[in-house]
């Protein structure tokens, strides 16, 4: 996937192929990265596939998937551990509309960030760039034109984070996600 000689490793390693630089994988059921607030509940079971920075970073990549069931969901991850963390993703609702959005989960408390799209999307493109303590998140429809989907900080941050893809199911399992054209270098984020 990465071409450069990163060390990967998983956080709770799902089903998956790996070929060509396509990363193919099937969500398990009841996983979902999620931390106390609202309903109270805390989940850190999803799938991820992450490697350490510790430099200022860019993570780009193309994501490909159609939920099953509400919340399933698969994108990008920023991570220090269980309490301290960012996600987005698209989070599928139902057939009509689903959710383009962000989580940040700073001291074990996550917050929901989002705005509502078609649920016949299925790629959306990801970029996230850092400086120092603060996240800055963009995505895509075709690679190339970005729009801002937020600005965030990790209060946690001392100096190394695990950056990479994720996914999870919080309800059936079964939604098949491809991730593809992932690129990470310095980052340019102005």
């Amino acid at each position: 996937m990465d071409k450069s000689n990163r060390e990967w490793y998983w956080l709770n390693e799902p089903q998956h192929t790996l070929r060509d630089g396509v990363l193919k994988l099937t969500c398990a059921s009841k996983t979902d990265f999620w931390q106390r607030t609202h309903e109270g509940f805390r989940r850190d079971n999803g799938h991820a596939l992450l490697t350490k920075v510790k430099e200022d970073f860019s993570l780009t990549v193309r994501c490909e998937f159609l939920g099953k069931a509400p919340y399933d969901q698969a994108g990008v991850m920023v991570r220090i551990d269980g309490e301290n963390w960012i996600k987005s993703s698209i989070e599928w609702e139902n057939e009509v509309y689903s959710r383009l959005g962000s989580v940040v989960t700073n001291l074990g408390y996550s917050d929901w960030a989002t705005r509502d799209i078609p649920s016949d999307i299925a790629v959306k493109w990801y970029r996230v760039q850092s400086r120092a303590s603060d996240i800055f998140i963009q995505t895509s429809d075709d690679g190339k034109t970005w729009e801002q989907l937020r600005v965030a900080h990790l209060h946690a941050h001392k100096g190394e984070l695990a950056i990479g893809l994720y996914a999870c199911s919080p309800h059936t399992g079964g939604c098949e996600v491809t991730f593809s054209h992932l690129e990470i270098g310095p980052s340019t984020w102005q």
